[in-house]
Parts: structure tokens; C-alpha cells; sequence
């Protein structure tokens, strides 16, 4: 299935940190996919210019129902700003329907330690799903 590679839209500033985010996404059906899947080529294009994003990868899994979206950021806010931007915020809000489960991670890195392998992005989510997963301590008590 298609991996869009790690591309770099802003080159950091050496020296400094980057905010990564990667994302894990399930849709319900597979009849879900195709429109989620052209969904999330909008969303790559503008990540492509997208002031303060400093790289980014994408993994399709169609026949699993699977999107995986890797990117690392200048900063959180530039993160939250491009995720309130146009397209960006539309599709976020018009796939919600679509979704079975999704799962997000968070943790930043030198800058020099970029691109973010996939192993790694997909370590940490499996840890972050587990630990959204997990009962809450002291429930039921």
C-alpha cells in the first residue's frame, strides 16, 4: 500500500526542538476508505506548505481500514494552527462519522534526530493506544 515518504517542507532551524505527532486512524467500513483516503491526500498537500511543519509521512493501508499520518512540527502551536486551518479543520470535522478508532501521540526530538522513523512513530502509538485502553486508576473502587 502506499507510503507517501517523509518530506520536508521547512527546514528547522538547527539546534532547536520539534513537536512530532503521529496519528493512527481506522474507518469503519471499507466502503469508508476511498472517501477517507482522498480526504487525506488534501490534507498531505497542505501540510506541504503549511508554515512550521518540518516533515511528514503518510501510510495507507486500505484493505485493513488503516491510515497512519507522521509529522513533526516547529512548535505545538504551529501544529494546532495548521489542524484549525483550512482544509485541514473541514475534513477533520466532515470523517468523524467515518471513524472506528483513532489514536494520537505526541513527543518532540532534537531537530538533528528528524526524519522520525516509523518504527518508532508506531512503537509509540501502540504504547499510547494501551495506555488509552488501560481503566482508570481507581475505577470501580
Amino acid at each position: 500500500m502506499p507510503t507517501l515518504p517523509w518530506t520536508t517542507p521547512n527546514a528547522p532551524r538547527p539546534q532547536t526542538r520539534a513537536m512530532v505527532m503521529a496519528s493512527r486512524f481506522e474507518v469503519r467500513s471499507l466502503a469508508d476508505v476511498p472517501r477517507f483516503f482522498w480526504k487525506s491526500l488534501a490534507a498531505w498537500r497542505q501540510v506541504r506548505t503549511a508554515p512550521g511543519a518540518v516533515g511528514a509521512s503518510l501510510i495507507a493501508q486500505p484493505l485493513k481500514r488503516t491510515f497512519w499520518t507522521l509529522s513533526a512540527w516547529e512548535s505545538r502551536e504551529a501544529l494546532y494552527t495548521f489542524a484549525k486551518t483550512e482544509p485541514h479543520y473541514s475534513i477533520m470535522t466532515s470523517l468523524r462519522s467515518t471513524m472506528d478508532n483513532s489514536t494520537f501521540t505526541f513527543w518532540d526530538v532534537p531537530v538533528e534526530e528528524l526524519p522520525i522513523t516509523w518504527a518508532d512513530a508506531k512503537r509509540r502509538l501502540a504504547e499510547q493506544r494501551q495506555a488509552d485502553a488501560a481503566p482508570a486508576e481507581g475505577a470501580g473502587a
